[in-house]
């Protein structure tokens, strides 16, 4: 497996344009995939310059329906004519950040019929599940973080029933696409145990300076029970993960834009 960060908030070089987003391109199993596409079309001018031809693409999946993961869809519809993105029903009702800023997606976008919405849990392929896991429970308490849900005329908590979970099996080995972990990473980890895990922990809003840190030390030392390798990115925070790869050391590293990971 073979996988390149297109787009992500941190970038390692001045070769490529970041923003607070993500966007991965994965080859497994003799396909080639997108997964998210950033807030815009960086993600598009980054393949370029990695040699990523984004026409190749045979299918995209969407993690969730907010801005900074689905934005750059139209630029993914123009410039590939033929794949679907697996995208959940839910992502496009109206998610906000508190109640003014609107963080959901273009809803002229639903319209397109490359867009293929999933239910709790689709088989693409013998090696390609998605998961939303919207009907298990949840050993550890979650936090919207302020995050909301605008229906029936009124903010409700976030219940992020519009993300969705990417696995894929390749070589005896479970890899596990998470866009954001908005559910919970430990409810996460617990539910799938994979052997490889990808993707943001949304710990961003945690001070690892003040009262937070023991809520990060108390998840790291939980992840650090699983037999698992973390790649993690995004809405971890750059102050955060250096305090989990404090606790977690080779078991945890992160992926910036331009970054090439062989599995």
């Amino acid at each position: 497996m073979k996988i390149i960060s297109l787009l992500e908030n941190t970038c390692k070089t001045e070769n490529f344009q970041t923003e607070h987003g993500l966007s991965l391109y994965i080859e497994s199993n003799n396909k080639k995939i997108l997964f998210d596409m950033g807030q815009s079309d960086l993600f598009a001018k980054n393949a370029e310059k990695l040699g990523v031809n984004l026409t190749d693409i045979d299918f995209a999946i969407l993690s969730h329906g907010h801005y900074d993961h689905g934005g750059g869809m139209e630029t993914f519809l123009q410039i590939n004519k033929n794949a679907p993105i697996y995208i959940s029903r839910h992502a496009f009702e109206n998610h906000y950040n508190g109640t003014k800023k609107f963080i959901g997606l273009d809803k002229q976008i639903s319209k397109n019929n490359r867009l293929v919405f999933t239910e709790d849990y689709l088989e693409i392929s013998a090696n390609f599940e998605l998961f939303s896991c919207n009907k298990e429970n949840h050993p550890y308490k979650t936090n919207p973080f302020g995050l909301t849900i605008f229906e029936d005329n009124t903010f409700y908590p976030e219940d992020f029933r519009h993300e969705q979970y990417f696995l894929v099996r390749e070589n005896d080995k479970r890899i596990l696409f998470s866009g954001c972990s908005h559910k919970g990473i430990l409810n996460i980890m617990e539910w799938f145990k994979p052997n490889i895990l990808i993707g943001g922990f949304h710990f961003k809003d945690l001070d690892p300076s003040d009262k937070d840190d023991t809520r990060l030390f108390e998840a790291a030392q939980i992840l650090k029970t699983y037999n698992t390798k973390y790649f993690t990115c995004h809405c971890t925070g750059v102050d955060q993960f250096n305090f989990l790869k404090s606790i977690m050391n080779q078991q945890l590293e992160y992926i910036s834009t331009g970054q090439i990971i062989e599995i």
